[in-house]
């Protein structure tokens, strides 16, 4: 059977927008949930995207519910994909993006395999997955489920949740925590700038940092 459900709201651009400034190397020095596996890696190097998360579930071989969602999914939106634990079939390919890119899709993270990294590349499409097979999904009708909560590299992902991806991996963000987490990040990639500004003039970094003071003062 197949289960379709409506797309949750879409994040306000303002939220999207906060993410979009965020590097989630820094929110990991805030958070240590919301991290997808680090295995989720970039197909195309460079990207940073954040957008709402649009869930998909497909199992084994099974391709059917990833070619419905492509006419219902909305600009701008993140097409995160729960394989059901098939690390052999690739769910997605050159055909997929360019239907992707043309939806308006925002980016693709897949708990899987994807193929045809070439032309991924060559549609400037972002995707993050778990690498290439040429052993690809057909139409076998085994059902899937479209915008219901799933795991993605080990990680709960509501319909309507923050995804944020780039070089450095897949953060997922509950909409609450957009603006007090993406607020503090921001700010401790701006006061970055003083801080390489000190290393420079010659000040340690455990003295800037304060591991100085945490070693120094609880030595045995």
């Amino acid at each position: 059977m197949y289960r379709v459900n409506p797309p949750a709201a879409p994040l306000a651009s303002d939220l999207i927008d906060l993410m979009s400034r965020t590097e989630t190397a820094t929110i990991g020095h805030i958070l240590h949930d919301g991290f997808c596996d680090p295995a989720l890696a970039a197909v195309v190097a460079g990207k940073r995207v954040a957008g709402t998360a649009f869930t998909v579930r497909i199992p084994g071989m099974d391709s059917a519910t990833l070619h419905y969602a492509l006419s219902m999914v909305r600009p701008g939106d993140v097409l995160v994909i729960d394989r059901a634990g098939d690390d052999s079939h690739a769910c997605w390919g050159g055909v997929v993006t360019l239907a992707a890119k043309l939806a308006g899709v925002a980016a693709a993270v897949i708990d899987g395999r994807a193929t045809d990294f070439a032309e991924i590349r060559g549609h400037d499409m972002p995707v993050w997955c778990r690498g290439t097979s040429s052993k690809t999904t057909k139409f076998v009708g085994l059902g899937g489920a479209i915008n219901i909560p799933i795991s993605v590299g080990g990680v709960a992902v509501m319909p309507g949740d923050g995804i944020l991806c780039d070089e450095n991996g897949v953060v997922v963000l509950k909409p609450e925590q957009i603006v007090p987490i993406c607020s503090r990040v921001i700010a401790m990639q701006e006061n970055e700038a003083s801080v390489i500004a000190r290393l420079r003039s010659g000040e340690r970094l455990c003295d800037i940092s304060g591991a100085a003071a945490m070693v120094e003062g609880r030595q045995e």
